[in-house]
């Protein structure tokens, strides 16, 4: 009898002591860590074609449903195709476009635009948008609450149409007037790093308050180069000034929903091989390590000729991940691959799979990702 009365007080105390496991014991069942191809999967944004849902193809449709994308890019001109009506067509198609590839994601999506304003504008007044001033014309006006106004309207309209991520402000020094990709179009607010810093934060904060991330771009400087990175090689040695790091030191504060962008620009004192993309001494060594910024990197188009071209396919993506890069971006737009997600994704869990890359550093991103994702939806 006695036995019997220990017995039970000892079950009993064991089964108390399992009900009352604090969260993580291994009483608890554990949370099933998403798969390799899952989290490579959430490291992947690309272009498609299609003006509507039924429009887009089915393949692109099943690689968003297999968990292969986790952000999309939208583009009014199709540049392989040299026509319009490629994603953008009017508000109200945007807004339903949008809409459905979301409902097609288990995972929200991010969806991206480069919406700067003035030259750079994929949401043209001659669809039905409204008009946003270039940086150039903002900084020049140097008048804050102006910047405002149009980095508020630039906001809302993304707000309402779908959009969550911005592929700006451009945060460069305008330090060539003559840069073909930069300073010809209008992009910087300013040579002058106050003026850009100042009209950037306002234009983060109207973008942050509306719920869509801005992305600073294009580090670590893209203003003083001769050579346009859609075109090929592009090397900032001669000119890139250290200077050109500050507005985004300034900027990359932790508690902001925003994202830096890399530049394809070579300079040969910060690398000797690589271009800043695919640079560890760039992206992990000055953002992550000298700046300790913890948060998203999106690359530039992966299919720029700056990195296409002196690089193949799977070193590419080695080397921006192993450089700090988030989200391998894939505009679809230099040239068309519908089935560019699948190939990404194969190729990381190859990667991993060869041990070139450690699984603990996609894990990585996925969780930068994921936590700016839930940040969204706050």
């Amino acid at each position: 009898m006695i036995k019997n009365t220990i017995f039970y007080i000892l079950l009993i105390s064991i089964l108390t002591a399992s009900c009352h496991s604090p969260k993580g014991d291994v009483n608890e069942p554990n949370v099933e860590e998403p798969s390799l191809e899952e989290m490579a999967g959430q490291m992947v944004m690309a272009g498609f074609r299609g003006l509507t849902a039924d429009a887009v193809s089915s393949g692109f449709i099943g690689q968003i449903k297999e968990k292969k994308v986790g952000g999309v890019i939208l583009f009014d001109y199709d540049l392989v195709k040299k026509s319009g009506g490629r994603n953008i067509e009017s508000p109200d198609q945007v807004k339903q476009l949008i809409s459905a590839l979301q409902n097609q994601a288990e995972t929200s999506l991010f969806v991206a635009v480069d919406q700067e304003g003035g030259m750079v504008n994929r949401l043209k007044t001659k669809y039905g948008f409204p008009k946003i001033a270039s940086a150039k014309y903002l900084g020049d006006l140097d008048n804050t609450d102006t910047t405002s106004y149009y980095a508020r309207k630039n906001a809302k309209n993304l707000n309402e149409l779908g959009f969550n991520v911005n592929f700006a402000p451009v945060v460069d020094l305008d330090l060539n007037p003559k840069n073909p990709v930069i300073g010809k179009y209008e992009r910087s607010f300013s040579s002058d790093i106050d003026k850009v810093v100042n009209h950037s934060a306002v234009w983060i904060g109207e973008h942050e308050f509306e719920g869509v991330i801005s992305t600073l771009k294009h580090f670590p400087g893209h203003g003083s180069s001769d050579a346009d990175s859609h075109e090929g090689f592009t090397d900032v040695t001669p000119y890139w000034k250290e200077a050109e790091l500050e507005p985004f030191r300034q900027l990359l504060l932790p508690e902001r929903k925003m994202a830096v962008m890399t530049a394809h620009v070579f300079h040969k004192d910060l690398d000797s091989i690589y271009p800043a993309t695919l640079s560890p001494n760039v992206i992990d060594g000055i953002l992550r390590k000298k700046w300790n910024y913890q948060g998203l990197v999106f690359s530039d188009d992966l299919q720029m000729k700056a990195v296409n071209k002196l690089f193949d396919f799977e070193t590419i993506i080695e080397r921006s991940i192993l450089a700090g890069v988030d989200v391998l971006v894939y505009g679809n737009n230099l040239e068309y691959d519908e089935n560019i997600p699948t190939k990404v994704v194969e190729t990381i869990v190859k990667l991993v799979e060869e041990n070139k890359i450690e699984k603990e550093r996609i894990k990585q991103s996925y969780e930068r990702i994921m936590e700016m994702k839930e940040r969204l939806a706050e």
